[in-house]
């Protein structure tokens, strides 16, 4: 998995920004702290950003506006902190009625041609990202050096494969893995919206003949684009919400279950973190294990193409359950939507998984942002000493040394 392909003694950290609908705004919160941490126009420390799911929107708009870094952060942070769900996909009654006639009538009778339909119509996302994101402003921060590659992950319906659509510096080689492809592009609007076409929630997108969806899909290895792109340590940044196993030392037994029958939206919830938050959690674990071992194993007797080399790893995640915070913000759910997800159970408390990464609400958001900018700040010496940030001054020229 670590084919990192960086220059000999040349540090180069990779940020990554997993998927997860609504919950990405925990995200914007580390961002914003990691801006707060850096000196006075400093430039991008991420030369490599990856992103999936509605981590691929964070990860672009970070890399159009790489150039300005703290500017770009701030602008997302504004976004997500006024975020409301019509901006994202229609919750309007005559949006959400046609929308589920189309997906009735389409999925279960089949009725409608061969038009890509889901539950909800993400048509407003469109919108609001070909207003916010400049992607002129990727070239820009490549061609000046302040930017080695972007990268977003979507799922080919096809091919079943999760391909990387990666734009950057020419020296960066394509790569064919088993299902995972990387091919270099322009990166553009579809890309970010097949990268989050949650499957059967949003609509797929099609890219040249094909049809894709959200990028988290059998993505076994969400590490490995970063590596690929030349990122020789890694700041991950998840959506999960579970415990470490230092904090699950201390959470109390939750007793003994009732033989209560899962709702739909409670077996919708598990599904989704399988699709977002499993397979990270996997390979971070993985990663860790293979630098042990690397660790253990002299550099001179590394074999050739086992990717032995150690890769450093920084991980901040929501020290808070999100499903619970999602659960005390249910009630700012459109009217339309929380009739619409009443049945499945979305809006009972055994049904917030699903409520988590579907409620692009402000009080819901900006408790994640809130959250992540705590959470980063709590490991701040580290994410100082892991980003050489006391080594920066403007703009990301070393310190001069007295």
């Amino acid at each position: 998995m670590q084919e990192a392909v960086s220059p000999a003694g040349e540090n180069i950290t990779g940020l990554i920004l997993s998927g997860g609908g609504a919950r990405a705004a925990y995200q914007v919160g580390v961002l914003a702290a990691i801006a707060d941490l850096l000196p006075n126009g400093a430039c991008n420390p991420f030369p490599v950003i990856v992103g999936t799911s509605a981590g691929a929107i964070n990860a672009v708009g970070l890399a159009c506006g790489a150039l300005h870094f703290c500017q770009a952060v701030r602008r997302l942070q504004d976004v997500w902190q006024n975020f409301h769900t019509h901006k994202v996909y229609r919750s309007d009654w005559p949006g959400v009625l046609r929308q589920a006639g189309r997906f009735m009538a389409h999925s279960l009778l089949g009725l409608g041609g061969a038009a890509p339909v889901a539950l909800l119509d993400s048509s407003p996302l469109a919108e609001l990202l070909r207003k916010e994101l400049d992607f002129s402003g990727i070239h820009a921060a490549v061609r000046q050096r302040q930017l080695r590659a972007v990268a977003v992950t979507a799922f080919g319906y096809e091919s079943s494969q999760a391909m990387t659509f990666y734009q950057g510096r020419g020296n960066i080689d394509p790569w064919f893995r088993h299902r995972r492809v990387g091919v270099p592009t322009r990166l553009d609007l579809s890309h970010l919206l097949a990268s989050a076409a949650i499957p059967l929630i949003f609509p797929p997108v099609k890219i040249n003949r094909e049809y894709f969806g959200d990028g988290a899909v059998r993505q076994s290895a969400p590490i490995s684009p970063a590596l690929h792109l030349g990122a020789n340590r890694v700041l991950v940044v998840g959506v999960s919400g579970n415990a470490s196993p230092q904090q699950a030392q201390s959470v109390p037994d939750i007793g003994p279950a009732h033989g209560q029958l899962p709702s739909l939206a409670q077996i919708g919830g598990h599904m989704l973190n399988s699709t977002f938050i499993d397979n990270l959690e996997s390979d971070i674990e993985m990663l860790e294990r293979l630098n042990y071992l690397g660790r253990l194993i002299p550099p001179h007797l590394h074999p050739r193409g086992l990717g032995l080399k150690p890769v450093d790893v920084l991980v901040i995640a929501p020290s808070q359950p999100l499903d619970v915070i999602a659960a005390r913000h249910r009630r700012e759910l459109p009217r339309s939507l929380s009739l619409f997800l009443r049945g499945p159970g979305a809006t009972k408390h055994s049904g917030a998984g699903v409520l988590s990464y579907l409620l692009f609400e402000p009080g819901y958001c900006n408790e994640l942002i809130e959250l992540g900018y705590q959470d980063a700040m709590a490991q701040k010496q580290r994410l100082i000493e892991f980003l050489g940030l006391s080594q920066l001054t403007a703009c990301g020229e070393p310190a001069l040394s007295k």
